[in-house]
């Protein structure tokens, strides 16, 4: 069977940046089900449209990308109390946000609203489908050192964001060791390496982690990791350091 490709939203209100990632993500086989001007477009384009993925511009009129992000984010349990009959609704919309700025101060809120990661607008061409692609196979962008960097800069300094707070009681020792490993930046395969497992053992542990704690993805876990004070920036640049001499 053949998997069929994701379905994108594109928000932002230059039209330029629309019709460029419209071109670059349909050319490699992406359908752009829909766009939007603003962030008020946006919330009703998913209503109505469903995509698997969002591409959304931060500074829009009307409504903000963050705040689109929020109520993006609930249209599946919305539309689950007014539809009768139905007694589950597809998978939320994934969001990815875009951004001028690498280190914009509303991107990290973005991140603790739900979004699934962010790229900057002078993406090449290769990561934008891949991004759109990672993001909808249920992954996250962290990849980029930059995501790293303002998780590290606002997670604690986000006062007026929508922290994200979890008890992590519920982790074993084992998973809490890799949840910290995970938030000080090492991929699968480092995190393979580095405790001596096999990398579908570490992806197991991952998705543990996740379903314990209620998480979406890889962004929220690092997000908890440090708002709980499990790792602080001081030990990921540590660990950063000791991987990259490895």
């Amino acid at each position: 069977m053949t998997e069929q490709p994701p379905r994108v939203l594109l928000a932002d209100d230059q039209t330029l940046v629309r019709t460029g990632f419209r071109m670059i993500l349909s050319a490699d086989g992406i359908d752009v089900v829909a766009e939007a001007t603003n962030g008020v477009e946006a919330v009703e384009a998913v209503r109505r449209t469903r995509p698997d993925v969002v591409l959304m511009d931060i500074r829009m009129p009307e409504m903000d990308g963050l705040e689109a992000t929020r109520r993006i984010l609930a249209v599946p349990q919305a539309l689950n109390s007014v539809r009768a009959g139905e007694t589950s609704f597809p998978g939320e919309p994934r969001v990815i946000i875009l951004t001028t700025f690498d280190l914009d101060r509303y991107v990290y809120a973005a991140l603790s609203a739900g979004a699934s990661g962010f790229l900057l607008k002078d993406v090449t061409p290769e990561h934008l489908a891949s991004a759109v692609r990672t993001v909808r196979a249920g992954d996250a962008l962290l990849a980029p050192a930059i995501t790293r960097r303002l998780v590290q800069r606002f997670a604690r300094h986000g006062g007026d964001t929508a922290a994200l707070h979890r008890d992590l009681a519920s982790l074993t020792p084992r998973e809490l060791e890799v949840l910290g490993l995970l938030a000080r930046g090492l991929s699968n395969a480092e995190l393979a390496t580095r405790l001596h497992l096999a990398e579908a053992t570490v992806k197991t542990h991952v998705a543990r982690i996740l379903a314990k704690l209620g998480l979406r993805d890889r962004v929220q876990a690092v997000i908890v990791a440090y708002e709980t004070g499990l790792v602080s920036a001081g030990e990921r640049e540590a660990v950063q350091q000791s991987t990259e001499q490895t």
